[in-house]
């Protein structure tokens, strides 16, 4: 099984840290807008929304057509739907 299925395998299976640590070290040999995006998956599982967002922000910068332009653009609408929502009070 190749290295970023497997590390897709530990995010679906909730072993976040597991998978950080995993895309950290393929990302120092191999950049790649797909490690870049699950990375992003994985702070946003944390609750990490700015790790999520950078991560996003890098994959979309390799390749614009990346699913995480789409993810990048729902953490910012719910960003904003959380920030809004906190003036409201």
């Amino acid at each position: 099984m190749p290295e970023l299925d497997f590390i897709e395998k530990l995010l679906l299976e909730g072993k976040t840290d597991d998978a950080i640590s995993r895309l950290d070290a393929y990302l120092s040999v191999r950049p790649s807008d797909r490690a870049f995006y699950l990375r992003g998956n994985a702070y946003r599982k944390k609750g990490d929304w700015q790790g999520a967002m950078n991560n996003y922000l890098q994959a979309v910068k390799l390749n614009p057509d990346s699913p995480a332009a789409n993810a990048l653009e729902m953490a910012n609408e719910i960003l904003d739907f959380y920030n809004k929502d906190m003036y409201n009070h």
